[in-house]
């Protein structure tokens, strides 16, 4: 199959704008995604008028309308308590974690010296217990692992770096609050390409008999700007350090009208991914231009089958020769 056919846009497009919330703000853009209860919880960014962005549930039976949006900010920041947060809270990813019974929430934190990646638990999405910062800035686009390897949870994670290229790491810890050990997954490539300048992880590893499938945004730089579009790839189901599988060609990019205008126009990034088990059928919640969020429906069968034909890595381990 075609990558550029893989994914279809939901005719209600974008799902949500700043016009379903209940209160002021001036966007709603990269959710976080979980079904719970038979609902699909959508945990959104929002960036309220002083530019600073909190976290905001909106809740649905079907996950593509009739969405139940909080009231209020779900998830606020509290820089009185957690000095990491005085600009705000960002982009979350969620991933259910068997063993605890909770689901973990990936988070950038805003600090003064850049943003950093935090983590919190929450059993029902309307309380949350932080488990505190993570990474030290500059670092971000995390998402967790649903199981530990070797007795030990797993973090994808994207440092930044004064010079060269943003690459995807994965570290380790064996309670979710000390994490070290960090191993380079996926590398920025060089030159032209869509994903030349900087990756990462989009929404949290899926498990699948074939490998961790994951879905990540790569940066290209222009001179009208950056261009937000979206890769494949497929990590060893025991050795997440291995890259099995890279998409050459991004799956997705900003086409639509609400994608390429807006607060941050050429932009589509998702955070969020769940599957129907009863159909198959993966769905996609990305922000769309940092405005609104957008739905991006597929076979999971066929984006497996799309990314095992992907080319391999020029590397599967560290110590392989090209």
């Amino acid at each position: 199959m075609n990558g550029a056919h893989l994914f279809t846009r939901s005719d209600a497009n974008p799902i949500l704008t700043v016009r379903d919330l209940l209160y002021p703000a001036n966007t709603i853009f990269n959710p976080g995604a979980a079904l719970v209860d038979g609902e699909t919880v959508l945990l959104c960014r929002v960036e309220d008028r002083r530019g600073i962005s909190h976290l905001t549930v909106a809740r649905s039976a079907n996950g593509v309308d009739g969405w139940r949006v909080d009231p209020e900010p779900t998830f606020r920041s509290a820089p009185e308590r957690h000095p990491e947060e005085v600009w705000g809270i960002e982009d979350p990813r969620i991933t259910w974690l068997p063993e605890r019974g909770q689901w973990g929430i990936a988070y950038t934190a805003y600090s003064r010296l850049g943003p950093l990646v935090s983590l919190a638990v929450t059993n029902d999405f309307r309380h949350f217990e932080r488990l505190g910062p993570a990474m030290p800035p500059e670092d971000k686009d995390a998402a967790l692992f649903p199981r530990r390897f070797g007795g030990r949870w797993a973090l994808l994670h994207r440092p930044t770096h004064a010079r060269g290229p943003a690459n995807m790491w994965v570290s380790y810890s064996p309670d979710l609050r000390h994490w070290g050990d960090l191993s380079l997954v996926l590398e920025a490539r060089e030159g032209a390409w869509w994903d030349a300048d900087k990756i990462g992880s989009g929404p949290p590893p899926l498990e699948t008999p074939e490998g961790w499938l994951i879905m990540y945004h790569g940066v290209h730089v222009t001179a009208s700007g950056s261009l937000y579009r979206v890769g494949l790839a497929l990590l060893d189901l025991d050795d997440p350090r291995i890259a099995l599988r890279r998409s050459d060609e991004w799956v997705m990019g900003p086409t639509e009208a609400s994608e390429r205008a807006g607060d941050v126009a050429g932009v589509v990034f998702p955070c969020g991914w769940v599957v129907d088990e009863t159909t198959g059928l993966l769905r996609i919640y990305y922000g769309a231009a940092d405005t609104s969020v957008g739905l991006a429906t597929a076979r999971l069968a066929d984006v497996l089958d799309y990314v095992l034909h992907c080319p391999r890595p020029r590397r599967l381990r560290r110590t392989d020769r090209p």
